[in-house]
């Protein structure tokens, strides 16, 4: 007689959502990822040599970066690379679907899912960083105060209005958002409803500088103002050290427009609007970041390694004054004065190239980044996370041990 056989059924195949949900929370991608990750900061450490921080951390990690070539000593890397942003976004979702949704729970696994949330929490932490984070610098002499950083990066445009005493009143701000991109042959026409006219801006330059047109002839169609045009020049490596302009036009209520003037933020003189019988001040300038407090610079103490001038150690006496309130706090190199949200770094000091016995004054970083203490507190999330996993480990490989002894 013959044997049935049995016959094992097949496997039915998973769906397409199964398979893309085991890719996205796969070791093997993570592994990719980090790897990437590796490369990026790599490449990004050997560019910003050449290319400044700034810039390359803008090609490297911005979010409007979905790739990247890697240059290295004004030479292209034959290398396409994912933008680190998107890496560290996937990388997330790849920590989350792998190390907290699918990982084995249990008491034995509770040091791992802490490990992972850290890592979780850093990658946050670095994303709000990103979106969120003002940086600016507060340069203050000995013995005066300020209550107002400078925007490293966006140039805004300010119109001031002047009473009959020649006193500033009100001053209206352009935003950077409406400036900046106004690159090329774009124009804006910028609606002010609380003045009696508008501005159209365009022909902005992040770099530039106002050349009279028989220093050196325009090359690109650029408006000539009173003999002057705005001369583009390659960004500065330090970005902070660019100096914006644009040109603009006072257009009326009825739609007529004026002469076209320039706007440099290196210009020493506002450009004066007069209308009926008023007078309105127009510039271009770094946005001013105002403060909660002030701060006062008591003492500014600088040390610099013998022979060079190689800073060795940069310390800022200042009073911190808030209403009625003043209290003294130092300012170092490593050692920030956190406050309100604010954070306060020794960052430099000028005039450049001050003589041994020229006052020197304080340069002061200042940040605002809501996640300032996050990547330190996910590093402390991921220590007692790995440190958990490890005594769990040894734990149950000893009570494993104590069980095989003879009794």
């Amino acid at each position: 007689m013959d044997k049935s056989e049995t016959k094992t059924p097949d496997k039915p195949m998973p769906s397409m959502g199964r398979r893309i949900y085991d890719v996205l929370s796969g070791f093997g991608l993570a592994t990719i990822l980090l790897l990437l990750m590796g490369l990026l900061t790599w490449f990004a450490t050997l560019e910003q040599i050449d290319n400044g921080l700034h810039a390359t951390l803008r090609k490297y990690f911005s979010w409007q970066a979905w790739y990247v070539i890697p240059e290295i000593k004004g030479k292209m890397v034959p290398l396409l690379l994912p933008g680190g942003y998107w890496t560290g976004a996937l990388l997330l979702l790849n920590m989350t679907l792998g190390g907290i949704v699918r990982a084995r729970k249990g008491w034995k696994h509770v040091g791992n899912l802490i490990a992972h949330a850290g890592i979780i929490f850093m990658l946050v932490a670095g994303g709000v960083a990103h979106h969120f984070e003002v940086r600016g610098n507060m340069a203050i002499e000995p013995g005066k105060s300020n209550d107002a950083a400078e925007d490293y990066f966006e140039h805004v445009v300010e119109i001031s209005e002047v009473d009959q005493a020649g006193e500033i009143t009100t001053i209206h701000v352009i935003r950077g958002e409406h400036v900046m991109d106004l690159t090329g042959d774009k124009q804006r026409l910028i609606r002010l409803p609380d003045l009696p006219f508008d501005l159209q801006l365009a022909w902005y330059e992040l770099n530039a500088s106002p050349v009279h047109q028989f220093e050196s002839a325009p090359k690109l169609r650029e408006p000539v103002v009173d003999g002057y045009y705005l001369l583009a020049q390659e960004p500065e490596v330090e970005a902070e050290r660019n100096t914006g302009g644009c040109y603009a036009w006072v257009v009326h209520r009825d739609g007529s427009k004026g002469d076209p003037f320039i706007l440099s933020s290196l210009s020493f003189y506002h450009h004066t609007i007069e209308h009926d019988g008023k007078y309105y001040l127009v510039n271009m300038r770094k946005r001013l970041w105002p403060m909660p407090f002030e701060l006062r610079l008591d003492e500014f103490t600088a040390e610099f390694h013998p022979g060079t001038q190689r800073p060795a150690k940069f310390v800022s006496e200042v009073t911190r004054i808030e209403g009625d309130t003043a209290s003294q706090v130092t300012i170092q190199m490593n050692e920030p004065l956190r406050y309100e949200g604010l954070t306060f770094y020794q960052a430099s000091y000028g005039p450049r190239g001050a003589g041994p016995n020229e006052d020197l004054f304080t340069v002061l970083e200042v940040v605002s980044n809501p996640a300032d203490r996050w990547p330190e507190y996910a590093l402390y999330i991921v220590t007692f996370g790995m440190s958990l996993a490890f005594i769990i480990k040894l734990v149950t490989y000893l009570l494993g041990q104590s069980r095989k002894r003879p009794s």
